[in-house]
């Protein structure tokens, strides 16, 4: 029995919740996970996980397994990545995920330009809405937007983002512009993706929701934009998604005074040992330039190293 492929294994289980999704994650055959899994258990006289009819549980013994079998992974890729010299120069697969609008928006067209001046370094992007655990996905870097939960990992914060209120010119006078979050019920609105919580606004230091009438149901942030820039009512809309618009004054901020505090960005990474050079040499190409780019939307801030890359 491969004892490193049979960890490989296991961990892919535990972490997609069950047999069949590790099986999947794999892309390997289900018949074979479970046996190498089951060889395993045998191999160490111990039940590591309890399979079950929905999902799957650790055993005691099989949640110790589990976080000496990640040390171990994690060890190993280390000692690999030292052999292939990717401390002295940055080179080999470098993963970032990002949320896909502001990624695609902001993040990408760094990332090429970094790959651009970094001939021996691929990119592996993960345009993904979701927070993606980066030890056991194998991720290298995560641009996040909003405040950070995991207290575990290391961050940079590169600016700051807000939900604006916003019509057209044609709109406002049309209609008028709201003074208060109480005149919106007296409106037209665009509703992006029935997300009626976007409509909550802080009020002597208390959060109120106000909803206009939905004239328009959206799902995507360019149908919201566009519905918005022509007319059709007021929207709230993220200021890193109408940084032209608001430029050209074909759209508006309103209710400014009523928008809360605004949320971070950060640049986020997991370390465990030497931090490879290609991740670090992200970082420092990236911070600068992602700074700059909140700060033509108006979004920067003074930015701040939440823990030192050093």
């Amino acid at each position: 029995m491969d004892r490193l492929d049979a960890m490989r294994v296991l961990l892919a289980v535990v972490d997609a919740g069950s047999l069949s999704a590790g099986s999947r994650k794999l892309n390997a055959p289900l018949p074979s996970v479970s046996r190498k899994v089951a060889d395993l258990e045998r191999h160490l006289g111990a039940n590591l996980i309890i399979r079950t009819s929905r999902n799957l549980q650790l055993t005691d013994a099989g949640r110790d397994y589990v976080e000496a079998a990640r040390k171990i992974m994690a060890d190993l890729e280390e000692a690999e990545r030292r052999a292939s010299g990717e401390y002295q120069t940055p080179r080999g697969t470098l993963t970032i995920t990002m949320p896909v609008e502001f990624g695609n928006r902001y993040v990408l067209p760094i990332a090429l330009d970094f790959i651009e001046k970094h001939p021996e370094v691929s990119l592996n992007l993960l345009s993904l809405d979701r927070s993606v655990h980066l030890v056991s996905e194998q991720v290298d870097i995560a641009i996040r937007l909003g405040e950070l939960s995991d207290s575990s990992l290391y961050a940079v914060k590169a600016g700051e983002f807000r939900l604006l209120t916003c019509a057209s010119p044609a709109y406002l006078d049309r209609r008028g512009v709201p003074q208060h979050p109480g005149d919106l019920p007296n409106h037209d609105g665009i509703i992006f993706n029935n997300r009626t919580f976007f409509w909550t606004f802080d009020v002597d230091d208390k959060p109120i929701e106000a909803v206009p009438r939905s004239r328009i149901e959206v799902n995507t942030a360019a149908n919201c934009v566009a519905a918005a820039v022509s007319g059709a009512g007021i929207a709230r809309l993220f200021d890193y998604q109408i940084p032209d618009e608001l430029s050209s004054g074909s759209l508006v901020s309103i209710l400014k005074e009523y928008a809360g505090a605004p949320k971070p960005i950060h640049i986020v990474y997991s370390r465990q040992g030497l931090l490879a050079l290609k991740v670090r040499s992200f970082i420092d190409w990236a911070l600068p330039r992602l700074r700059t780019s909140c700060s033509n939307y108006g979004a920067a801030s003074p930015a701040h190293i939440a823990r030192s890359l050093q």
